[in-house]
């Protein structure tokens, strides 16, 4: 319910009262003003002289000065014991500048005001802030939106209103969430326009978009102006418009962008917060038949009850106050105009019973208004409470920060039917929201799935690319480089008798395949990069200086993309092999190398087949030395053996018997190793000698630096400053210009005044080994981007034409223009071949030398263990020291095993074959033994058990009694039997 209140013209008779006490006042101890606040209490109200300069003839400052006087009534009704009151001292300006600067002067000559709320845009405010500066008078606008500069200088202007440039980051984030990589803007010739222009341009920057162009409509421009300024943006590529203007001009915009057919589909428009923010006062008519689809910021309004309160009073109020106006609209700045006097009067009541005077300067005789204004004594002051001041307004947080209002949420709006429907929201901490609950405090987001759906012009909901080739646009004009040489690549021919040009080649047919993929046609021109005389007029870096400058919109060609041009131009993606190598010339090393046959294996390899074959000899060795009689002897004999046999695994020429398990386990798994190690060399050395013929005779390029060799390259290439970065001289670097010139070159060397190699592209190189195959190799050297077509730095053709290189390089066409241009030759080498190292290495193969040394290392253990158990009562006795142990146990290791099958049976046989025949033993195993019979082997005589016939017994009983001391647990069946030759 609205609490009731006095009608207006009680509220407008008391105001007149204060104004006329306060006048009187003046002559005494200032504006002071005695007020009864009861019957019983008297209390002292002090009235502020505060000034009011606005322009009185405009429907926003009748608005505006509407919401001052509601919001000096709402404050003070529910504030009654404060002791100050804000005297309004309104003036008009009259739409003018000097009309503006003489109320200010007035009111603060003759009134004293200690602030003046106005005017309402810096046009005619920039004489008033200097005479607030002047004067230590706080100048206090609720709608002076635009960045001015000077405002900027004077600490006594207060903004109570976002300026212009607080929304530049909010557009530029719509731009980048579509990807538009160029926007035209569109903005009125006067201050308001061009103050947000720098701001608004660099942001777009920022988020690598261009402005091609900016349209400056006057704001006194007529209906065949503005439709002259759109025929010409009809004919530009861009389709994305930023507006900034205020409704009166805007409105008019609109219904000629209407009538020419902008506003169909494929055109974005775009419009700042000096429409949308004003978007009542548009004509509702316009609105529904002109500006659908468009886009706009506005500055973000919660809808409150207090806020729908407000609007509801002020309506009325402004309709009894202004019967002739039908259906009155309250905006932005309405809102902020309340709010700002809502804080200037709880600044001017924080500063307590103050004596608000001027002090008066001491003028001559002869000066003017100006010399004879005084000073504030409480501009300072006031100043400092108003920074101080922190509330909730009709729009939200009311704070100053360094003398504007603080930076709020910003609303993305989309225009449909006769309103602006929200569909997004944009901040300065997290960009782009859906809604100001999903925000996310560490994430800057310009994503544009964070916006609602937008319907735009032509009633699509499919967002436009942002450009497109007007079919009555101009052509675009491409330059291709002129070349003596390498004319497979590009090819000017020029007719004399016409004085035309005829441009062919490789790159230009690829170009022209290019443009058949795109979905829409695109005209242009070839123009050559050359005199008038047909001579080339620069090189590659001067045809990107071009394109640079904007003389000209594109390059095809054989122009590399580099880090460096990218700076200045925009590149597709590459539609070449992309490389610099060197092209050398191959040499004839074959039999000139008489240790050729170490090359196949790698000197790691070598050392660790040789300590393999010394490591195998060693195990060996030591598992036969006490069984097998070939391993046993003089030292040198037995060091000679154990190498002997394990380097005769090579050619597997071995011919010692091996007699234990663990030395055949150990021998079969080295025998693997070495038949895969001798396949593997002999594959590689007869690879090697065949390859030989092949190597280049420079293999890289720091080789070629330090050698002092001379250097060609291509002319006009890259390449060249490629080399002197890498500290190579002038004197060393030769350019040439054709195959032919490079194989000239090449083929007389350097020290006949040619080159020693030829650094270039991949695909020049290629062209040269097309030609001379047989007496070239390539070595790559550097990787590049390859070959790519140049555009202006921004230019929407860049992505469309990218995905149409994609296309072409994917699809067959791209070998049929090869193939057309670039021929094979079948009686050529490979040149692709592989001219690095054959060798093999240590890494190739040590998997197999783990497996071998694990086997030997088990097999030592193993035996270790054995032997060990064996001589266990050696260890465990009580006499002798550590060392007499060991001593003791390296004698044993040292002597025959005398257990072993191997001896056993050689004194069998030997004993048997003395008593003129040959004994069959069969030895029957009842129980576990440690020894199986195995197969007979040769063997020395060994006369310790069995005894001659000399009185010895019998070879049966020496055997039995032998075996039945050894082994009780056994019982043994021995059958002799004489065998007579």
């Amino acid at each position: 319910m609205i609490p009731p209140r006095i009608s207006f013209n009680a509220e407008k008779l008391l105001l007149l009262a204060l104004s006329f006490f306060a006048i009187i006042m003046t002559s005494s101890d200032g504006p002071c003003l005695a007020m009864g606040q009861g019957n019983n209490n008297n209390a002292t109200i002090i009235g502020v002289n505060i000034g009011v300069v606005l322009d009185l003839e405009t429907r926003g400052a009748q608005m505006g000065l509407s919401c001052i006087n509601m919001s000096l009534s709402d404050f003070y009704s529910s504030n009654p014991s404060y002791k100050t009151r804000l005297v309004l001292n309104v003036r008009d300006s009259k739409q003018d500048e000097v009309a503006a600067a003489a109320a200010a002067l007035d009111l603060i000559k003759n009134k004293q005001v200690q602030a003046i709320i106005g005017p309402e845009g810096l046009v005619q405010g920039d004489f008033i802030i200097d005479l607030g500066n002047k004067s230590h008078v706080p100048i206090i606008s609720f709608s002076a939106t635009n960045p001015s500069l000077r405002s900027i200088r004077s600490p006594y202007f207060v903004r109570a209103v976002q300026n212009d440039s607080s929304q530049v980051n909010a557009i530029s984030a719509v731009i980048q969430a579509f990807g538009w990589k160029e926007a035209v803007l569109i903005y009125v010739d006067n201050e308001f326009g061009e103050s947000i222009i720098p701001s608004l341009t660099y942001a777009l920057r920022e988020v690598s978009t261009q402005v091609p162009y900016r349209s400056i409509i006057s704001p006194s421009a007529t209906d065949d102006q503005i439709l002259e300024e759109l025929y010409k943006l009809m004919t530009m590529q861009t389709r994305v418009f930023i507006v900034h203007m205020l409704p009166t001009l805007g409105s008019r915009l609109f219904a000629k962008a209407k009538e020419v057919g902008m506003m169909s589909e494929g055109y974005v428009w775009i419009l700042t917060n000096g429409i949308t923010d004003r978007l009542s006062s548009v004509v509702s008519s316009v609105v529904t038949s002109s500006m659908q689809g468009v886009l706009g910021i506005r500055t973000y309004i919660p809808n409150t009850p207090n806020l729908d309160n407000f609007m509801f009073r002020w309506k009325m109020k402004f309709q009894q106050d202004n019967p002739s106006i039908l259906n009155p609209t309250l905006n932005i700045f309405g809102y902020r105009a309340y709010d700002a006097t809502r804080a200037l009067a709880m600044a001017i009541e924080e500063m307590g019973a103050t004596n608000f005077t001027f002090q008066m300067l001491n003028a001559s005789t002869n000066a003017t208004d100006l010399d004879s204004i005084g000073v504030s004594q409480n501009g300072q002051k006031l100043l400092q409470e108003l920074a101080n001041m922190m509330f909730t307004g009709l729009t939200g947080n009311f704070k100053l920060v360094s003398g504007q209002l603080e930076s709020s949420v910003l609303q993305i709006v989309n225009i449909n039917g006769n309103a602006a429907r929200g569909v997004g929201f944009w901040t300065q901490e997290n960009g782009l929201l859906r809604d100001l609950n999903s925000f996310n405090a560490s994430k800057y987001s310009t994503s544009k799935s964070n916006l609602g759906p937008i319907i735009w012009p032509g009633d699509t909901t499919y967002f436009p690319k942002g450009w497109e080739i007007p079919t009555n646009g101009k052509r675009l004009k491409i330059l291709v480089p002129v070349k003596v040489g390498f004319s497979q690549f590009v090819k000017v021919t020029q007719d004399p008798s016409t004085n035309t040009f005829q441009v062919t080649g490789y790159c230009i047919d690829i170009f022209r395949a290019v443009i058949e993929k795109l979905p829409y046609a695109i005209a242009y021109d070839l123009i050559p990069f050359a005199l008038p005389n047909g001579i080339k007029a620069g090189n590659y870096n001067d045809m990107i200086d071009q394109v640079f400058y904007q003389n000209y919109d594109a390059i095809v060609g054989d122009t590399t993309i580099t880090a460096n041009r990218s700076l200045y131009v925009d590149f597709t993606l590459p539609y070449t092999e992309s490389g610099v190598a060197m092209l050398v010339p191959y040499k004839d090393s074959k039999s000139k190398n008489g240790w050729v046959f170490l090359k196949p294996l790698t000197w790691d390899l070598w050392l660790t087949t040789g300590c393999f074959f010394v490591f195998i000899a060693l195990v060996v060795w030591i598992l036969e030395h006490q069984i097998n009689e070939d391993f046993r002897g003089p030292a040198a004999h037995q060091v000679g053996t154990s190498f002997w046999f394990s380097f005769s695994t090579i050619v597997f020429a071995q011919r010692e018997r091996i007699f234990s398990n663990l030395a055949r386990f150990v021998v079969i798994v080295w025998v693997f190793v070495v038949l895969i190690l001798t396949q593997s060399y002999t594959a590689s050395l007869s690879s090697l000698l065949v390859v030989q013929n092949l190597q280049p005779t420079v293999t890289n390029m720091d080789w070629l630096l330090k050698s002092g060799e001379k250097v060609g390259y291509l002319d006009s290439s890259f390449v060249y400053e490629m080399l002197k970065q890498m500290k190579f001289d002038d004197s060393r670097l030769i350019s040439y210009q054709s195959p032919e010139e490079c194989d000239a070159l090449l083929s007389n060397g350097s020290t006949k005044g040619g080159i020693a190699a030829a650094v270039d592209e991949v695909p020049y190189i290629k062209l040269v080994l097309s030609k001379y195959c047989n007496k070239y190799t390539m070595i790559p050297t550097f990787k590049t981007a390859g070959f790519g077509f140049v555009f202006r730095k921004g230019s929407p053709l860049v992505p469309d034409i990218s995905q149409a290189i994609l296309n072409v390089t994917e699809g067959r066409k791209m070998m049929e223009i090869e193939n057309a241009w670039f021929p094979s030759q079948t009686n050529c080498l490979d040149s692709t071949n592989s001219i690095s190292s054959n060798r093999l290495g240590l890494d190739n193969f040590w998997g197999l030398f783990l497996i071998a040394g694990v086997a030997a290392v088990l097999a030592l253990l193993i035996f270790m263990v054995m032997f060990i158990k064996r001589n266990w009562h050696i260890i465990t006795s009580s006499s002798g020291s550590f060392w007499e142990k060991t001593i003791a146990l390296g004698r044993q290791f040292h002597q025959r095993d005398l257990n072993s099958h191997t001896f056993r049976k050689a004194r069998f046989r030997d004993r048997s074959m003395e008593d003129g025949g040959n004994v069959t033993a069969t030895i029957e195993t009842l129980e576990d033994s440690n020894f199986p019979p195995s197969p007979s082997s040769d063997s020395s005589q060994i006369d310790n058990v069995l005894t001659n016939e000399q009185g010895s017994p019998s070879a049966e009983q020496g055997l039995s009694n032998y075996i039945d001391e050894r082994y009780p647990k056994i019982a043994i069946n021995v059958e002799l039997t004489n065998v007579n030759c």
